[in-house]
């Protein structure tokens, strides 16, 4: 059967109180899903049916699901467990920092829906024992600390903006140490091997996108070494994402800063694994955050 003729996708999006259900819930329905917030676990089955009734099998379907639920929420676990109706099933986790968490509610000037007479905090952590099982099996986990909302869209938009996707999606995310390792990275490479473009006062000023602080990246020994290594490590691994059924690949490389090597080294990987037959995007998370 061709992509053309399989039924739609049926997206269900969780996570944390705060982390931007609704900016992804506002973005699928721009790439043509039909949204439904705030839904109990147990009609899932039952929108599907209705959309397949009114609006045929290729419309694609996004759920919103949250503790908003309440004991309804624990039935998700099940829901999500394989095809609902002949639907390819994708669960997609939203998760933040705490303190960005907080920081977020507080602007909005809402408690949490877990916190009862406690601090927006008890109810932050309370959410994080409920939703863990739900992370750890989610195929496409987005960390929002650092994105604002047209990163997160964008993020979104890369992932489902095309009804068939058949092959598997990477992101490449460069970042710098000194900022922390991206939480939802599937794999992390250290670029600090490699001598730093910093201590080159021609290059300092410049970052990895220009194509002599590249240049002098890619020729430094070990340099070429790595990227053959690296993008045969991913390609090997590829095959097996997509047979457990994950099309999402987190890859973040990292150096000192998130200027130089890192980004430098991400495009290169990027256009590597691009020429292989793969989907890529990068993410520079640090660039020009010095």
């Amino acid at each position: 059967m061709s992509d053309e003729r399989a039924p739609g996708e049926l997206v269900v999006v969780t996570g944390m109180t705060g982390a931007g259900r609704s900016t992804v819930a506002k973005e699928l329905e721009d790439l043509g899903f039909y949204v439904v917030d705030n839904l109990p676990p147990s009609l899932v089955p039952d929108v599907v049916r209705l959309v397949d009734e009114l609006r045929g099998p290729l419309q694609r379907i996004a759920v919103v699901v949250d503790v908003r639920s309440g004991a309804f929420f624990e039935q998700l676990l099940g829901q999500v467990s394989g095809p609902i109706h002949g639907r390819q099933t994708t669960l997609v986790f939203l998760d933040a920092d705490d303190e960005v968490l907080v920081r977020r509610q507080e602007a909005v000037r809402r408690p949490h829906p877990l916190q009862g007479s406690g601090r927006l905090l008890d109810g932050l952590q309370r959410e994080r024992v409920v939703l863990g099982d739900l992370r750890a099996i989610a195929d496409l986990v987005i960390d929002t600390s650092g994105l604002n909302v047209h990163q997160l869209t964008a993020r979104i938009a890369e992932a489902f903006g095309t009804p068939a996707r058949t092959r598997l999606t990477v992101n490449l995310i460069s970042f710098g140490f000194k900022y922390g390792i991206p939480v939802d990275a599937d794999f992390v490479a250290d670029m600090r091997f490699l001598p730093n473009p910093h201590w080159v006062p021609e290059l300092r000023p410049r970052n990895g996108t220009d194509e002599d602080v590249a240049e002098y990246v890619y020729r430094q020994p070990g340099a070429q070494e790595f990227l053959d290594g690296y993008v045969g490590v991913l390609a090997g691994v590829a095959p097996g994402y997509l047979r457990e059924g994950k099309r999402f690949m987190r890859v973040a490389i990292g150096c000192t800063g998130g200027k130089h090597r890192s980004v430098a080294m991400s495009e290169e990987i990027a256009r590597r694994l691009r020429a292989l037959g793969h989907q890529v995007g990068t993410t520079h998370r640090d660039l020009g955050r010095e």
